[in-house]
């Protein structure tokens, strides 16, 4: 489905990641699989990733992104009436992650709930509470995207094990005067769904261990399809084409991917947001941590339009188009 953003124009008002402080280079990878550097940089692009230790959950990542994402809007916890957590590594299934988080937080009687659709799990809360806000039944929302994935990563799997990492990130999205949000395009394949999955949670009988399981040749091929197909159909509702935007932030997959969609699309290099070599495949934390790099070295700046497009389990999809109204916030804490 695509759309361009309808009711009361809406945008970021304030951004915040976190990243674990423990860094695992691929030398060290090296340790549990056979592979090496070089092999895991020629492939993914990858450098480096950070990950949680045994105690972190996904909520010890996301308060301190909301508690940044909030101080860069100037708003208080207590003004905000939706909180959306967007990740498939929850603290537990229940509560939601997003009730914990807004307690926390102190935000009082907010609406909260988690939402699951893989690494596209960021685009989709954002067009949900954009369209809480757009129509008026929230006046401020907070969208937290973050995964913990080494938690689940078969440590003996070198085709998932190289790939991915931890982080979170948050934004707060309020009404604006103008601008702000312009379209979304969202979509899923659940005919391919078992491509990637996290079994052995859930009420299906006889699951496997639950770890990440990848079928990395379908999936690549369905990344590359994706990564240009929703985007153009999130720059059509927008009434945009590609020579319109000014920051192109993909999904920190792998390299390839990215490289593909952008000679596809036909965006110059200065336009890409890339960070997939320090952080890897952060999976619902990818977007809000190209996002805050992007900030960061002055490329996103007030005016800006900005291109996001994530793809992930599901097989989901899905895009936004925004006029980007605030930029503040500094580095990566």
């Amino acid at each position: 489905m695509k759309a361009r953003a309808a009711g009361r124009s809406v945008s970021i008002t304030g951004l915040g990641c976190h990243v674990p402080e423990r860094v695992v280079t691929n030398d060290e990878l090296a340790q549990y699989v056979e592979t090496s550097d070089e092999w895991i940089r020629t492939r993914t692009g990858i450098r480096e990733r950070r990950m949680a230790t045994d105690t972190e959950v996904m909520s010890d990542l996301a308060l301190p992104a909301a508690r940044e994402a909030l101080a860069d809007a100037g708003v208080r916890a207590r003004d905000v009436d939706l909180v959306v957590v967007a990740t498939v590594t929850p603290d537990m299934a229940f509560p939601a992650t997003a009730a914990l988080v807004a307690d926390a937080l102190g935000c009082a009687d907010a609406g909260a709930y988690d939402l699951s659709a893989g690494c596209t799990g960021f685009m989709y809360a954002l067009a949900q509470a954009h369209a809480s806000v757009a129509s008026g039944l929230s006046r401020r929302a907070l969208v937290i995207g973050g995964d913990v994935l080494s938690r689940v990563l078969d440590w003996t799997d070198r085709s998932t094990l190289v790939l991915f990492g931890d982080g979170a990130g948050a934004v707060v999205l309020e009404p604006v005067d103008e601008a702000g949000f312009l379209g979304f395009e969202l979509g899923a394949d659940g005919a391919g769904g078992f491509e990637l999955t996290l079994p052995g949670i859930g009420s299906k009988p006889n699951q496997e261990s639950p770890h990440l399981k990848m079928n990395g040749r379908e999936v690549f091929k369905f990344a590359t399809r994706v990564l240009v197909s929703s985007a153009e159909a999130a720059l059509e509702a927008s009434g945009l084409s590609v020579d319109d935007v000014d920051v192109y932030v993909p999904h920190q997959a792998n390299v390839r991917i990215i490289d593909h969609a952008v000679r596809r699309l036909g965006f110059p290099e200065q336009k890409v947001v890339v960070n997939v070599d320090r952080y890897g495949n952060t999976s619902s934390g990818s977007i809000p941590l190209a996002l805050a790099d992007a900030v960061s070295d002055g490329r996103l700046r007030p005016g800006s339009l900005v291109l996001m497009t994530g793809m992930g389990a599901g097989l989901t999809w899905g895009s936004a188009v925004i006029r980007w109204t605030h930029a503040t916030m500094g580095a990566t804490s």
